[in-house]
């Protein structure tokens, strides 16, 4: 792909990403869902909070409805909420304006299918292919021009189905939410407030310039102080499109993607709504999570690293729970997508249940330390591809005797090798590394 990677078309604002690709986009989506059924296509449209999503917001409007689309605007919500109400209200498909955990002055376009789905890659190519003029729409005119609709029903209708989700009240919990200035802001306190919690709530101020900005899941330390500093129960912490969620137990503990993952996929397999007692991690992933999966009885599908490749092993198996390090946590029994809401609306679950305090639901697991070098190669295809450095890994691993292990990567974005060992200690993990950047410096820049 040209402009879509694996998260959207996301660029500096006006710079990798401009005002005529978002009209562009608008003018391709409309008229090619209009076609495809011979009527008027209805399109949804979210945004996060920075100050440029407003300008790519009325640019993507403005190529939807000349294009003879209507366009239906949710405004400032999470990009879970566009893809839940795709399929709520029944939309041809929704665009969120965002660039998720990046700084304010980037942003992006992320497209959603009428599955609630990431977008097929056939038609971004369609899109792509448009953008560059290799191929032309017509302009609606007349009747035939698209009209726009304030659609804040439609967020509201997004709030009531996370708290319907929730058979349980949080009446007596002290709950802290780090909003990350961005789309969380606008949602995340009703939902906890209406479920009775005591409900405190740091950085959901937006002014356009401060979305992750010290705060949020990129920066979970303020949140960490705040939970200690106020005595709460528990803390959530969003990114600026609230998609991912990390949590801060009791202790002020950061509580990762994996160690979600543990709590969330115990519980659920403990009262029989674990898929095929199966959670999908990605293989990046702490050993540490594997070894305590082993001991609780759970199997485990590890993919490659993003949300992609765990929503495909999902749905191709049939699983319910699955994400990653980072907070990307699918509940594919109740939504399409990672969910940073209800991500924390799942843990809330599993503490009122268990009547356990976090801290000691995540005891059991024992994360290994990790080293991870980056090292800077030629040409990353023949450094992956060689022999010796296959049989180093090999090699590396034997070292380790079964207690750890050592994984290796290229970037998808630089001339880089990743190599990541994880074992009981840091000195063990430098040296189960050595093993294989030996081998790779034939291949160093």
């Amino acid at each position: 792909m040209k402009y879509f990677g694996t998260d959207g078309f996301r660029g500096r604002a006006n710079e990798g990403l401009d005002v005529e690709h978002a009209y562009k986009i608008g003018r391709f989506v409309g008229w090619y869902y209009g076609k495809r059924q011979g009527k008027k296509a209805r399109v949804i449209i979210g945004k996060d909070t920075r100050r440029s999503s407003y300008m790519f917001e009325s640019a993507l409007i403005s190529g939807l409805v000349a294009s003879g689309a209507d366009a239906y605007m949710l405004h400032v919500i999470p990009t879970p909420g566009v893809s839940y109400e795709v399929v709520d209200g029944a939309f041809d498909c929704g665009v969120m304006i965002t660039a998720s955990h990046n700084p304010y002055t980037d942003n992006g376009i992320k497209l959603v299918n009428r599955e609630g789905y990431k977008m097929d890659e056939d038609v971004l190519e369609l899109i792509e292919d448009y953008i560059d003029g290799k191929t032309d729409v017509p302009l609606a005119t007349g009747d035939a021009i698209g009209c726009t609709v304030d659609y804040m029903q439609g967020r509201n209708r997004y709030i009531a189905s996370l708290i319907s989700s929730c058979g349980f009240s949080l009446q007596g919990l002290k709950i802290g939410l780090d909003c990350a200035n961005g789309s969380a802001s606008s949602v995340a306190r009703p939902v906890f407030d209406a479920m009775g919690a005591e409900t405190h709530v740091i950085n959901n101020s937006p002014n356009g310039f401060n979305i992750n900005v010290d705060c949020g899941s990129t920066h979970i330390e303020q949140l960490q102080r705040f939970v200690v500093q106020n005595g709460l129960d528990v803390g959530f912490a969003y990114d600026g499109d609230a998609d991912r969620c990390l949590a801060v137990d009791e202790r002020g503990h950061l509580v990762d993607g994996d160690l979600i993952l543990y709590v969330c996929g115990c519980y659920l397999n403990k009262h029989g709504r674990l898929a095929k007692s199966t959670v999908v991690p990605t293989v990046m992933s702490n050993f540490g999570l594997f070894r305590a999966f082993d001991a609780a009885g759970i199997s485990y599908e590890k993919t490659d690293v993003g949300d992609k490749n765990v929503y495909a092993c999902m749905r191709e198996n049939g699983y319910t729970l699955g994400g990653e390090q980072s907070g990307h946590v699918i509940f594919s029994d109740l939504e399409k997508t990672g969910d940073g809401i209800m991500t924390s609306l799942r843990i809330m679950e599993v503490l009122r249940g268990e009547r356990e305090k976090l801290s000691e639901l995540t005891r059991p697991v024992k994360l290994y330390p990790q080293q991870l070098d980056n090292i800077r190669v030629t040409d990353k295809g023949a450094a992956m591809n060689a022999p010796e450095v296959t049989s180093a890994v090999a090699k590396a691993e034997q070292f380790l005797e079964g207690n750890g292990r050592v994984l290796v990567r290229a970037s998808g974005t630089e001339p880089l090798v990743r190599v990541l060992a994880e074992a009981p200690d840091e000195k063990l993990c430098a040296e189960a590394n050595q093993i294989v950047i030996a081998t790779l410096k034939p291949y160093m820049a």
